[in-house]
């Protein structure tokens, strides 16, 4: 009885613990690789020279700076031109071109406003009949050279694995075998990492006093 009641109040306290020691680990290492952008500036112009003091999370505020002059700039037309420059460097590089491009796709089919990809959450038999996964929708292949080569209108989709779902699988199904599910991409993307242990529309905090009986 001692026993139930001691795993009782850890688990309590483990469920407590647990999203918060995560949730720090996440930021400061997020906060400590913004922070890393103060070797942009001149070692007399740092924040740590010029107070004699550490401050963490400067970094993000100069990010975020240094992310909100660039759409300025890039949103001009002299800006433009300059970025159109820079393009035309890398696009001269073998190896980095191949790279820069495929990223800059990718960038672009998510956010673009009139943009599909991952913006859908559909279900797919795979990797076999009677077996669903759970996969986000990433473009249509009506009129590529895939779609030339069947009689019916594939689509491509991202199969994402758990409980890392920034890897995955692309596969290409008929329209007709996947389906639409009521299902925000933020619910698919906690289920997938929860290890489908999270199924509910909004977090809830477990019942602590349930957890063992």
């Amino acid at each position: 009885m001692k026993s139930k009641i001691f795993r009782r109040y850890i688990l309590a306290g483990l469920v407590v613990w647990l999203p918060i020691v995560v949730t720090f680990i996440v930021l400061r290492f997020v906060i400590e690789l913004l922070d890393k952008t103060m070797a942009l500036l001149p070692n007399a112009y740092r924040p740590d020279t010029l107070l004699g003091v550490h401050i963490p999370g400067l970094g993000v505020i100069l990010s975020l700076l240094i992310i909100f002059v660039t759409g300025i700039i890039a949103t001009n037309y002299f800006g433009q031109r300059l970025v159109d420059f820079g393009e035309k460097i890398l696009a001269r590089i073998p190896l980095v071109r191949s790279v820069y491009n495929a990223s800059k796709q990718v960038i672009h089919a998510l956010f673009a406003s009139n943009s599909q990809a991952f913006r859908k959450v559909l279900l797919v038999e795979y990797p076999r009949k009677g077996m669903w996964s759970i996969a986000f929708l990433t473009g249509s292949t009506d009129g590529s050279v895939i779609s030339s080569h069947t009689e019916e209108e594939m689509i491509s989709l991202f199969i994402p694995t758990t409980p890392n779902p920034t890897s995955g699988f692309l596969i290409m199904v008929p329209k007709n075998e996947a389906i639409e599910i009521s299902m925000t991409v933020d619910e698919a993307l906690k289920f997938i990492i929860s290890l489908g242990v999270m199924q509910t529309t909004t977090a809830v905090a477990p019942d602590l006093k349930n957890l063992i009986t």
